[in-house]
């Protein structure tokens, strides 16, 4: 469609007046602002949409999927070298297009059935045509079917070929053809006049094969979140009933926007800036009401979107993390981070060409450690956490307490466990809220009326800040949270050092603080002042908000990566006024039946599941209907009290997942421990799912060891 435009308006695609990027190409041919979807309203976007089609057909279980757009087409004699030429680069140079390298088109034909049919029609759109008068296939439909040649004749890989008898692609001539599907449950019937139709046959795709509408909508949303045109999806299987069996296509981030009130909580989503490797990126971070997140995503957390496209996404495991401690918003968080501008080569070492996933490099390492620390230090984050934490556990710390009474007395009596798991302070008040800016229910207004620094009073603020790191300052506002990020009309932030324009910095607002993280410049020598200047301005200003202040730079310590968990204020016994590592707190443990399994991933083995409550201190979450568990208290209730089983059950397990996070959180670095593609959290859900089955047989079977028999065993040894 964009290359239809382009070549309509007499443009060069490759030459010095095409469109330099995806989003000038949108405002420059179809009048989108700023490229963004959502700044169009819905009876638009379906206009826009029936340029494009996605129509399924054939049967639930082996559906048809057609792809049918407006756009340029091509003639008989240039499909060889564009729909069907591989490694061929024909939009290398052409910088507003998706898909330079050729491959888009086969990346299907493994999923196409046994066979890997494909039906591919084309016709080139006449007001093009007529300019390419040296094509004679110009004015012609162009056809051709591929399908997969397995091994034989001497070949050891299959092949794709293509229908092409004596070297041409089969052509006809005809005004339009009646490819369109029109009312349901009509597959065609409206006509296409120009442009390309591809038929993908019997095509695999398990998990989403119900109406087109429901779950294949959700997954293409997420997959192009900022999709560049909408797209038109059509379900003509028969069978299917629903609301609609149509709908248009506009991405997540439309979604999101439309939904908002209904499925995201207050203030979100909101975004922010961060910087990796001198590349600046966005990140959308946006906090789902209870159970909402299941409509838009499954197990991602983290997506990396280039143009508009997912190039590859981290599972929300990430938020479990002992470096960003959000486990009680795990299933409702979502972040979308916008790698457009990236440099290409950047591009190319962190992205996949599968675009599932991220390439480990520098980069990446980077990426992550400042998502972390963005989410972990997230205040709307931290208050929603606690929030949750307290609908969730309120009604069961009566419960706990005789629970945490007997784990503190056994620590205190066994010389061992007392010296590996020394009790910990206890949080006094778990549910205490801080205020965040103007408060949880922060009102923001879409054009502030005061952008100014905080701890400046009455005279120049002045920092001091080693060389080489990043100084940070802080800004009171009644600016709504997006008013730097929203598409429409959205507020500028510059920042100046001694009269130069600074663009290593980072801006993140939240219910009225702004919090100005900036990295110093290498040239930066100790004793040095550095005069900044900050300006705030929209469309609404006669004057922009202005503030200054002043960095002296000091000589330079050494870094601290991250913010090690297990580290606390205090002096060692030796009285060498270093820090130790903390004592771990002793957890908040609670009961879980059969009933709240799925809340967390439990089945009949498993034992013990561990919540991280944000302030270096965990909830335990005991399975007290394990199968193993209920099992010995079928068979043994005349050895011994049901009552003791249970304890020795909860007792053992709260014991493992000490000293596993004691394994994990005190002796392993942070590093090794956000490094781990498995959380420690998952470790502790796996290794006492394990345990289970053999756990109260071992701690009756060894108390009941007779010194006769330790000394036969001994002796066998």
């Amino acid at each position: 469609m964009l290359m239809a435009e382009c070549l309509q308006s007499g443009i060069d695609p490759k030459g010095p007046e095409a469109p330099p990027n995806l989003i000038k190409a949108l405002e420059t041919f179809f009048n989108i602002p700023s490229g963004k979807l959502s700044l169009l309203n819905a009876k638009d976007r379906a206009a826009l949409a029936e340029n494009i089609y996605l129509v399924a057909t054939g049967g639930k279980t082996s559906p048809c999927y057609s792809i049918i757009d407006k756009g340029e087409g091509q003639t008989p004699n240039k499909m060889p070298n564009t729909i069907l030429g591989l490694f061929k680069s024909a939009k290398k140079r052409i910088p507003f297009v998706q898909g330079k390298f050729h491959m888009g088109g086969t990346g299907t034909f493994r999923f196409c059935g046994q066979k890997s049919i494909q039906l591919i029609i084309t016709k080139r759109n006449p007001s093009i045509a007529e300019k390419e008068k040296e094509d004679e296939s110009r004015d012609y439909w162009g056809f051709t079917i591929l399908r997969r040649e397995y091994p034989g004749d001497g070949r050891r890989i299959s092949v794709c070929t293509y229908l092409a008898p004596n070297n041409q692609v089969p052509m006809f001539k005809a005004a339009s053809l009646p490819l369109l599907p029109s009312i349901y449950p009509n597959k065609f019937g409206y006509n296409l006049e120009w442009g390309t139709y591809i038929k993908l046959f019997e095509y695999r795709m398990p998990g989403l094969q119900t109406n087109i509408v429901f779950d294949l909508y959700n997954a293409l949303s997420l997959l192009l979140p900022n999709i560049a045109l909408p797209i038109r999806l059509v379900e003509r299987r028969t069978g299917y009933t629903g609301h609609t069996l149509e709908t248009t296509l506009a991405g997540l981030s439309v979604r999101l926007d439309d939904d908002k009130r209904e499925n995201l909580e207050p203030g979100y989503p909101s975004s922010h800036t961060m910087v990796c490797i001198g590349q600046k990126m966005t990140a959308l971070v946006c906090a789902f009401k209870k159970g909402q997140a299941s409509k838009y995503r499954k197990n991602e957390g983290i997506i990396f979107t280039v143009n508009g496209q997912t190039h590859g996404h981290i599972q929300d495991s990430f938020f479990s993390r002992m470096s960003v401690k959000m486990d009680y918003l795990r299933d409702d968080l979502l972040v979308m981070v916008d790698c457009s501008n990236l440099e290409g080569y950047l591009k190319e070492n962190l992205f996949m060409n599968s675009r599932d996933r991220l390439c480990d490099c520098e980069l990446k390492t980077q990426i992550e450690s400042e998502l972390e620390r963005l989410i972990r230090e997230h205040p709307g984050l931290r208050a929603l956490r606690e929030k949750r934490r307290k609908e969730e556990i309120e009604n069961k710390l009566r419960d706990s307490k005789p629970l945490v009474d007997v784990i503190t007395k056994i620590l205190k009596n066994s010389p061992t466990l007392a010296k590996l798991f020394p009790a910990g302070t206890k949080l006094s008040n778990p549910f205490k809220f801080e205020e965040i800016g103007e408060g949880i229910n922060y009102q923001g207004k879409r054009y502030p009326t005061f952008f100014r620094l905080l701890g400046k009073a009455k005279g120049q603020l002045v920092k001091n800040c080693p060389e080489n790191w990043r100084f940070r300052v802080q800004f009171e506002t009644d600016a709504e949270n997006d008013y730097f990020y929203r598409d429409d009309d959205p507020g500028l932030f510059t920042i100046k050092a001694n009269g130069q324009v600074v663009s290593d910095y980072v801006l993140n607002l939240w219910n009225g603080i702004a919090n100005l993280t900036v990295t110093l410049s290498p040239s930066a020598k100790p004793q040095d002042r550095i005069k900044y200047v900050s300006q705030v301005k929209d469309s609404t200003m006669w004057q922009p908000f202005e503030d200054n202040f002043e960095i002296v730079v000091t000589t330079s310590e050494p870094h601290h990566k991250g913010d090690n968990i297990s580290k606390t204020k205090g002096t060692s016994k030796e009285g060498t006024g270093k820090h130790e590592p903390s004592l771990l707190a002793l957890p908040e443990i609670y009961e879980v039946r059969r009933s709240d399994w799925e809340k967390h991933k439990f089945d009949e083995y498993s034992g013990l599941d561990v919540i991280s409550s944000g302030e270096e201190g965990y909830d335990f979450y005991v399975n007290i209907d394990n199968i193993c568990l209920q099992t010995e208290l079928k068979y043994a209730r005349l050895k011994i009290s049901p009552e003791l089983l249970i304890a020795r059950f909860r007792f053992g397990m709260v014991l493992i997942g000490l000293a596993m996070l004691r394994q994990f959180s005190v002796i392993g670095t942070q590093e090794e421990a956000s490094s781990n593609q498995q959380t420690i959290v998952e470790k502790i859900r796996e290794f006492t799912k394990a345990v289970s089955p053999v756990l109260l047989p071992m701690i009756s079977s060894l108390s009941e060891l007779e010194p006769d028999e330790i000394a036969a065993t001994s002796n066998v040894v």
